[in-house]
């Protein structure tokens, strides 16, 4: 599967699909989540043997935009995304793997505002562009058929490109037996609940809880019984929601360190990192304060990537 969105664990149970409760109680990779923008996506193109450099529309199964020289970026893309894709093909290094992350800036500066998150680097960067990779993918003959997995090890810098990818780690083991026990609480809930099966109908809900993220609503069961009754559907899925949301939260808050080198801001208060990416055979999910950094970019007018 390509990397192109990473959903939140709470909202992958309101299908009923309950293998995100294995997915937190099972060892994986834990890896920063960098605000960046625009995806970039570099290798070897598996079908031409050509370098390439392009968006996540590499991966699009009709209009695929994928860059081997400056004119196929002239041709496939415009505005400051050309500009950002021009600047990678001429700095980026020549892989045979398939790389993503996400694109912070261009050198000469000590900070940056790609996107919701303005980063603080301790000294004025000096290579050419920025990028925090997160993903890497394995490809036959088509990008269309690539597999993504997390980037594990760090890619080396160099005077064109300065990788980002802050270090961070599960720091407390006591922590497994607590998430454990919630997530066994967690099934027995999910015995009371009739799980919606329209597709439409789930889209709705999760759009009313990012309302209510968006305006400052709290989300107590009053909030849950009037979410219920407009989508027609049963409350205490929605109490399931609100409990696995809670599990991902203290992980965030207790059980999670990260390398601070890196200082973060939001408009001019000092905030955590967006959140992080948590993979292992159950999936890749995203562990982020929808409270804190989703609803900022809400406020701040911004589409995460």
């Amino acid at each position: 599967m390509k990397n192109t969105h990473i959903n939140h664990p709470e909202d992958s149970v309101l299908t009923g699909d309950l293998s995100v409760l294995k997915w937190f109680t099972s060892k994986g990779n834990l890896s920063v989540k960098v605000d960046g923008s625009p995806a970039i996506v570099w290798g070897t193109n598996p079908s031409t043997n050509l370098f390439f450099v392009g968006t996540k529309s590499v991966f699009n199964k009709k209009l695929i935009k994928i860059n081997h020289s400056h004119a196929d970026i002239d041709n496939n893309h415009q505005g400051e995304v050309a500009t950002i894709l021009h600047h990678c093909l001429d700095n980026l290094p020549r892989s045979v793997t398939i790389y993503q992350g996400d694109f912070i800036g261009f050198g000469g500066s000590d900070n940056y505002n790609p996107n919701t998150i303005r980063y603080y680097f301790q000294d004025k960067v000096t290579s050419n562009i920025i990028i925090a990779p997160h993903t890497y993918y394995t490809a036959d003959k088509d990008l269309r058929d690539a597999e993504a997995f997390p980037l594990e090890f760090n890619l080396e810098s160099n005077d064109n490109v300065l990788f980002v990818k802050p270090d961070c780690e599960i720091t407390h083991t006591d922590y497994r037996q607590d998430i454990i026990d919630r997530c066994n609480f967690a099934r027995q809930v999910a015995t009371l609940c009739e799980f919606p099966t329209n597709t439409r109908q789930i889209a709705r809900i999760k759009k009313h809880f990012n309302a209510c993220i968006k305006n400052d609503i709290e989300i107590d069961d009053i909030t849950l019984e009037a979410i219920a009754h407009d989508n027609n559907c049963d409350v205490n899925v929605l109490r399931l929601w609100k409990l696995i949301y809670s599990i991902k939260i203290d992980l965030l808050c207790y059980h999670i360190d990260a390398d601070d080198s890196v200082e973060c801001y939001i408009e001019e208060e000092r905030c955590d990192h967006e959140g992080y990416v948590f993979s292992n055979d159950y999936g890749s999910y995203k562990i982020v304060n929808r409270e804190g950094f989703s609803k900022a970019n809400f406020h701040l007018g911004v589409q995460s990537t």
